[in-house]
C-alpha cells in the first residue's frame, strides 16, 4: 500500500509556504503520495474546524499515513490523533515549530490572544495522542521568535519524540528563506521505513 503523508500548515499560511513545495516534489519522487492541505479559514484558525477538516481529508487513517504540521498545524496533528477510535492508528508525525506556549512577540493584538487562547488552554490527553502511533519527531529552531525552545522538552517527555534542533532557522518561514527543510524530509522517511 502507498504510503500517504498529510502537510497541514500554520496559522495565517496556506499550502505552498515554507518548505511545503519542496517537501512534496521531493517525497513524490521517493514514491509517496503527498497532500498539501488548504486549511480552512486560516486567519482564524479554530480546533474545532481544523480538525475536522483534517479527519475529513485523511479519511480513514493507517500505518501508512503519515503528518507533518507546522506551528499551529502541529497543534492540528496532536489533536487529531487525540481523538481517534482506539484502534486507529497512524505511521508517525513530524511536528515542524510545534507549540504548547507562545512567546510576547507572536501576538499583533487582542484578537491574536483570543484566537490562540483555546489552542493553548484546551488541555492534551498525551496518552491519548501516544496510543496511536509512537513515531514522533520534533523539529525546533534555537532562534524562533515565536515558539519557546522549552517546549521541545515536553514533545520529548510527553511522545517520546526524537528533537531535531535547527539552528537560525526562525520560525521556519518564507521570511527566514527556509524553502528547503532536509531534516524534515529525513525524519519523514526515518519514520516511514
Amino acid at each position: 500500500m502507498q504510503k500517504r503523508v498529510f502537510l497541514i500548515h500554520g496559522w495565517d499560511s496556506h499550502k505552498d509556504a515554507k518548505c511545503f513545495p519542496w517537501l512534496k516534489k521531493e517525497l513524490e519522487g521517493q514514491g509517496y503520495r503527498v497532500e498539501a492541505l488548504s486549511m480552512p479559514t486560516p486567519l482564524e484558525p479554530k480546533i474545532d474546524t481544523w480538525v475536522p477538516f483534517l479527519a475529513d481529508k485523511i479519511g480513514t487513517p493507517n500505518e501508512n499515513t503519515f503528518l507533518l504540521g507546522h506551528s499551529i498545524g502541529a497543534q492540528t496533528v496532536l489533536r487529531y490523533l487525540e481523538q481517534l477510535k482506539e484502534d486507529e492508528k497512524i505511521g508517525g508525525a513530524v511536528l515542524l515549530a510545534g507549540w504548547l506556549h507562545l512567546t510576547d512577540e507572536t501576538f499583533e493584538d487582542e484578537e491574536d490572544k483570543e484566537i490562540a487562547k483555546p489552542w493553548l488552554e484546551t488541555p492534551i490527553d498525551w496518552g491519548k495522542v501516544r496510543s496511536h502511533t509512537d513515531k514522533f519527531t520534533a523539529i525546533f529552531s534555537d532562534d524562533d521568535p515565536f515558539v519557546p525552545f522549552s517546549d521541545s522538552t515536553i514533545f520529548a517527555d510527553k511522545l517520546g519524540a526524537e528533537i531535531i534542533t535547527e539552528h537560525g532557522k526562525g520560525h521556519f518561514s518564507d521570511d527566514n528563506e527556509v524553502k528547503e527543510l532536509p531534516s524534515a524530509l529525513s525524519a519523514i522517511r526515518e519514520i516511514a521505513e
